[in-house]
């Protein structure tokens, strides 16, 4: 008897359609973050704030001879940190709705894993590429305005820095995921990715150069997010400029592109396995 049920339960399981659990789960997330103010208000400005900063900042520092910091250096950079902080901080949700006893219902319901992690993290992407293309808006504004040319690309650069972005953002927040799902507390969390996220952003090219030397040097040639940045530099320069003299934007989306799918990978494993205490 006991076989038999597990049998039509494995055959329930399998006649529950994945796609609309995906899209319902992402759209959860979706009207959560709308339905906080604070955090609608913190997306928003948050963009707003560094567009103004970095442009202002960068805009008027000197560096010796050489005169200006080039905006349009940092530019891909920062969209790659507004993406990754946003993006894996938005899988805190993981820890709440464990708390709250959503998750528990999810993992009992009659569908495939994969789709509960997929929903989980299209919306978490979803809210990290709301920011950026704020913040992809506001550089091409800053070009408009003939304040400094960020923003070279032809409409077809453009188009593959946001399909780019996004391929970034369902990364980040599979990561995000990743770590999540086995802590307790978002205090954990945040110790954790204090940790995680500075250096990995500073060691992507956006802050030290690709050809640093030493050891610092191999990290950041080893580091998924570098391809990322990189890229974006090729989009949104059309490869020319700095874009040149770095790897190929081939290479840069066959990175990327590993990584969401590595990470997305370990997020789907993570997820089935059996955890005890945080990070175990």
């Amino acid at each position: 008897m006991s076989a038999k049920t597990n049998s039509t339960s494995r055959t329930v399981a399998h006649t529950v359609p994945a796609l609309p659990v995906v899209g319902t789960l992402c759209e959860r997330e979706l009207v959560r973050f709308f339905r906080q103010t604070n955090r609608v208000l913190g997306a928003l400005g948050q963009p707003i704030i560094f567009w103004l900063l970095f442009g202002a900042g960068l805009g008027s520092a000197q560096v010796g001879e050489s005169g200006r910091l080039d905006y349009a250096h940092f530019f891909p950079g920062t969209i790659v940190m507004i993406l990754l902080f946003t993006a894996i901080f938005a899988t805190i949700s993981i820890i709440e709705d464990r708390r709250e006893g959503f998750l528990q219902g999810v993992l009992v319901a009659p569908v495939p894993r994969w789709a509960m992690v997929l929903g989980k993290i299209l919306g978490g992407s979803a809210i990290a590429m709301l920011q950026g293309l704020v913040f992809l808006l506001l550089g091409w504004l800053t070009g408009a305005l003939g304040w400094a040319q960020v923003i070279t690309a032809t409409p077809s650069g453009l188009l593959c820095a946001i399909l780019l972005m996004a391929i970034l953002s369902i990364a980040l927040t599979a990561l995000g995921f990743l770590i999540a799902w086995r802590m307790d507390s978002t205090q954990g969390f945040h110790a954790i990715m204090s940790v995680v996220l500075l250096p990995m952003w500073l060691l992507s090219a956006a802050f030290f150069p690709m050809n640093v030397g030493g050891w610092l040097g191999w990290i950041v040639r080893l580091n998924p997010l570098t391809y990322g940045v990189v890229g974006l530099r090729h989009c949104l320069q059309n490869g020319g400029g700095e874009a040149a003299q770095l790897p190929s934007l081939a290479l840069c989306w066959g990175v990327s592109l590993a990584f969401a799918a590595v990470t997305f990978s370990l997020a789907w494993w993570i997820a089935g396995s059996r955890s005890t205490a945080d990070l175990l």
